[in-house]
C-alpha cells in the first residue's frame, strides 16, 4: 500500500469519526425506547479504559527508552485497541444516554469546561496523528525502514503527549462529572 493511499484512508477514518461524534452529540439518530442497563455503566468503563491507556502509554515510553522495541510495539497496539474500544463505548453511550451537564452554580465549572474543551479538541486532533504514528512505526520493518523510524519519532513527539493528555483528561472529566449523573 502506498503512502498516499494510507494518508487518504487515515483522513477518511478521522473525518468519519469526527462526524459520527458530532451527529451523536446532536441526538440526530433515533434512540431506543428502552435503554439497556449496560449503557449506564459505560462512562465508568470509559474512564477505566482511559486510565489503563495512560499507564500503558507511559510504560510504552519507558520501553522504547530502554530500547525494548518489540515490547513498545505490543504495548502501543494494546493501547490502540483499548482506545478503539473506548471510542465504540463512547459512541454507544452518547447515542443512547441523556446528556449530563456540569452545574452552572458550581465554582469548578470554568475549570471543568476548560479541561473538557481541551480534551475534546485534542481528541479530534490526535486521531490522525496516532494513525500516522502507527503507520510509520509498523513500516520500520520494511525496506527503507530508517526513513520511517525518523518520521515515526518526529510525529510521536506530538502524538504521544497529546494522546497521553487526552487519556488523562478523560479520567479527570469523568471524575468531575460523575457525581451529576442521574441514572
Amino acid at each position: 500500500m502506498n503512502d498516499k493511499l494510507v494518508f487518504r484512508i487515515i483522513l477518511g477514518v478521522s473525518i468519519f469519526v469526527f462526524i459520527a461524534v458530532i451527529i451523536l452529540n446532536k441526538k440526530i439518530l433515533p434512540v431506543p425506547d428502552v435503554i439497556p442497563d449496560f449503557v449506564f455503566r459505560l462512562p465508568k468503563l470509559n474512564a477505566m479504559l482511559n486510565g489503563i491507556c495512560s499507564l500503558l502509554l507511559l510504560l510504552s515510553l519507558y520501553m522504547v527508552r530502554q530500547n525494548l522495541i518489540a515490547i513498545h510495539k505490543k504495548l502501543n497496539i494494546i493501547t490502540f485497541c483499548l482506545s478503539s474500544a473506548f471510542l465504540v463505548s463512547y459512541i454507544i453511550y452518547h447515542w443512547m444516554a441523556k446528556e449530563t451537564t456540569f452545574p452552572m452554580d458550581n465554582s469548578l465549572r470554568p475549570l471543568y469546561l476548560a479541561i473538557l474543551i481541551s480534551h475534546i479538541i485534542l481528541a479530534a486532533v490526535v486521531l490522525p496523528l496516532i494513525l500516522l504514528s502507527f503507520y510509520y512505526g509498523l513500516k520500520t520493518q520494511q525496506e527503507g525502514g530508517n526513513l520511517y523510524i525518523s518520521k515515526h519519532r518526529k510525529l510521536t513527539r506530538w502524538s504521544f503527549p497529546i494522546w497521553l493528555y487526552v487519556t488523562i483528561t478523560g479520567v479527570v472529566v469523568y471524575r468531575m462529572i460523575s457525581p451529576y449523573y442521574t441514572f
